[in-house]
């Protein structure tokens, strides 16, 4: 464990005479230094907003009561005794290549507390309950905003998020951002720029109405700028100006003025330039499309892409998301409970989404360096309720990972009989990331500092070694 220089606490006063030429050495040679040793380049964290239903995804129990059991069928998957759902066939055929974990639980049932624990690894104390669970710098900081502050720096943003931030009502859920480390570290975040949600299968020639890219009117320059580098380099400028002397840049400040240049977000974020057959193969969704995006942002170098799958109308009203609690109609077919998870909707999107994602990382190359991980805020309650669905529950759920540094086909922790509770080897929110940061080369144990310049871990938990490499 070692500590870093006050003068790199971002949002303090002490970092108003940090210039970022500076901010990018000193980051280098921390990076250098580190213990860590980095199996993954790049992480795609797929964030399943609401819960995904362990009983009826990864963790079925066919053998439960009426009621609890899921209505789906188990099928047998690539990895030799583990079931999954048979709403996930194509997932099914890649289950050697995931790592399961069975046994994640918190104790909170409440939406905005629990996506802070499971983003940034720590529990919020104390518990900010909807509206009041908005982002604040004093909040610690998200693990997309991890990837910024303690990674190298290149020529494009660390971390973005798409196809929106975890938000409703006009509330950004704390643990979103980078909180006390500062603007500089925040996700890009991309919005919401389509005309309307995706209901159903599209026929194969019809043109897909997602698009996912920067504003008409924002250059990289302006998008950057707006995360606070422009006023870092221009208090450098100004500096430079009042120091004659000092009439060259070195590779340092080249770095700083190619962050405002590079053309391979624009790029990344253009899907006409992906084939037809990838782009059904993902599927003509908006999660589809995400998916894909994602794929294409960290083969273009950003490290880290949180995909949320979550959707709420300005009229709080909920589409395509994880908490299926019952009478939660699609906009065409009603259904409800159960409904939500085939009618077009969560599991078969899913299923063809991450299929496809792993499928097109392993044929390209990429997989062995580049980290999957999916995982919510929670579960589901074992009981279906009388609405045909499943209530918020954090006491037992599972998450996936694959990919670089993962033993793929480890199936790590138990649940109960009814996967109500964990039976064996119980993991935190905090554990799954601090997993998630070791097999990137981020040391679980570095520090950070908060606003008062007070010492913690990155995250509040252990990596869950036996799914490492």
């Amino acid at each position: 464990m070692y500590r870093r220089d006050a003068m790199l606490r971002l949002g303090t006063a002490a970092c108003g005479a940090l210039s970022l030429p500076q901010l990018l050495d000193t980051e280098r040679t921390a990076v250098a230094n580190s213990p860590a040793k980095p199996k993954a380049r790049s992480c795609i964290f797929l964030f399943m907003w609401g819960g995904q239903p362990q009983q009826d995804m990864w963790d079925l129990k066919p053998n439960a009561p009426v009621g609890i059991r899921s209505r789906f069928e188990p099928i047998q998957t690539s990895n030799p005794g583990v079931l999954f759902s048979d709403q996930m066939p194509g997932i099914a055929t890649q289950a050697d290549k995931l790592a399961i974990i069975r046994s994640l639980n918190h104790t909170t049932t409440d939406h905005g507390v629990s996506v802070y624990h499971a983003l940034t690894g720590r529990a919020m104390s104390p518990p900010r309950t909807f509206p009041a669970n908005g982002r604040r710098r004093t909040d610690f900081p998200s693990v997309g905003s991890m990837f910024s502050y303690l990674g190298e720096k290149s020529a494009i943003p660390a971390s973005f998020t798409i196809p929106r931030p975890v938000a409703h009502d006009g509330l950004r859920y704390a643990g979103t951002h980078a909180g006390f480390l500062g603007s500089l570290h925040d996700s890009v975040e991309l919005g919401q720029v389509y005309n309307h949600v995706e209901v159903g299968p599209r026929p194969e020639s019809a043109q897909s109405t997602f698009r996912l890219s920067l504003p008409d009117d924002m250059s990289t320059t302006r998008l950057l700028a707006r995360r606070g580098l422009l006023n870092l380099l221009e208090t450098q400028d100004r500096a430079l100006q009042r120091n004659p002397g000092t009439t060259t840049f070195d590779s340092v400040h080249e770095d700083a003025w190619r962050l405002l240049n590079s053309p391979a977000v624009k790029n990344a974020l253009d899907l006409e330039q992906e084939s037809p057959a990838v782009r059904d193969r993902y599927g003509r969704s908006e999660y589809g499309e995400s998916f894909l995006t994602a794929r294409r942002l960290v083969e273009a170098g950003v490290r880290l892409v949180n995909v949320n799958w979550m959707f709420i109308t300005p009229a709080a009203k909920v589409y395509n998301v994880w908490d299926v609690h019952g009478g939660l109609g699609d906009l065409e077919h009603g259904a409800t409970g159960y409904g939500m998870l085939t009618a077009h909707y969560c599991l078969p999107a899913f299923d063809q989404a991450f299929s496809a994602l792993l499928e097109d990382l392993g044929g390209r190359g990429m997989l062995d360096e580049t980290l999957v991980a999916c995982a919510g805020e929670f579960g589901r309650t074992p009981q279906i309720n009388g609405n045909n669905g499943r209530d918020h529950w954090p006491y037992c759920y599972s998450a996936v990972l694959a990919g670089a540094g993962v033993r793929g086909g480890a199936v790590y922790g138990a649940s109960d009989k009814h996967a109500a509770y964990v039976k064996e080897n119980p993991a935190t929110p905090g554990d799954y990331l601090a997993t998630v940061c070791q097999a990137c080369g981020l040391d679980p144990d570095r520090e950070i500092y908060d606003l008062e310049g007070r010492p913690y871990k990155i995250c509040d938990g252990t990596p869950i070694e036996a799914v490492l490499t």
